[in-house]
């Protein structure tokens, strides 16, 4: 595999001469964060070998080199998830090769089901830690010590002093933002009213489908990480008789995009 993730790497060190210090993972209809990126090139993934197609709907599919101030990025437009058919090899490939090709830093941004009876639609929060709730853990098999250690301890996964920068960056711009803990698992179902309260009593305040299997690899690799979720649906669906369309998701995740978009731009210009 480290050759595979070297192999791609160097294709798209071919592709521009961007060395990235920032990696972006842009969740569903999350995807408007790349305006605000001076871009260099933009890579469909189609093009790039051993890199999945993305098939869900609001995300484009796309890699983009770029910068954003003075900090060099590049941005996935659009990720990969386990609920697709692909395995976690496949989900975390991207990732490795952000590594390969020199980011310290990686941003991820997703869509969630609120839990926390405190937040509402359109709420952003900070993720101070998660829960795996997939069936699979991207490290599990023979472990590559060039990579990262066979047991990388995972108490502080997710960088203090990001997470502090952007509470200070949301109080200067007067964006509200609340902290908490991310479950992420399989789906593709939505979950039902007995796994929303499930969840909660576990201890988690949001719900998605992604982020975890990325965020344990780029950790394993030794990369600072900070994420944000945005709330693109309460806990309406538990209480009453409203459903969740995927339709939904991305049209709240629009509307409440603006303000995490700033509060990206603003830290990656500070990095």
């Amino acid at each position: 595999m480290i050759k595979e993730y070297k192999k791609t790497a160097d294709f798209l060190k071919s592709q521009t001469n961007i060395r990235p210090r920032v990696g972006i993972i842009l969740g569903s209809g999350l995807g408007q964060l790349a305006q605000k990126i001076t871009v260099d090139k933009t890579v469909p993934y189609e093009k790039i070998p051993g890199f999945p197609l993305s098939t869900v709907e609001g995300h484009a599919g796309n890699l983009i080199f770029g910068s954003i101030g003075q900090t060099p990025v590049v941005a996935m437009q659009g990720r990969f998830h386990y609920y697709e058919g692909y395995g976690m090899d496949q989900v975390v490939f991207p990732v490795r090769v952000m590594k390969f090709l020199g980011i310290e830093y990686l941003f991820v941004s997703n869509a969630t089901g609120g839990l926390n009876p405190d937040f509402k639609t359109g709420d952003l929060m900070v993720i101070t830690d998660h829960i795996n709730f997939f069936p699979v853990n991207p490290l599990r098999g023979k472990n590559i010590d060039e990579l990262g250690p066979r047991f990388p301890d995972c108490s502080k996964v997710y960088d203090k002093s990001l997470v502090k920068l952007a509470l200070e960056i949301g109080s200067q711009e007067n964006i509200i933002l609340k902290t908490g803990v991310y479950i992420g698992s399989s789906g593709p179902t939505l979950e039902t009213p007995a796994e929303y309260r499930m969840f909660r009593i576990l201890g988690a305040d949001v719900t998605g489908m992604s982020t975890v299997p990325e965020v344990i690899v780029a950790h394993h690799m030794g990369v600072k990480i900070f994420g944000i979720s945005v709330v693109t649906n309460g806990i309406e669906p538990v209480s009453h008789d409203a459903i969740t369309t995927h339709e939904e998701v991305n049209h709240n995740a629009a509307a409440a995009e603006p303000n995490m978009t700033k509060i990206f731009v603003e830290m990656i210009k500070k990095l």
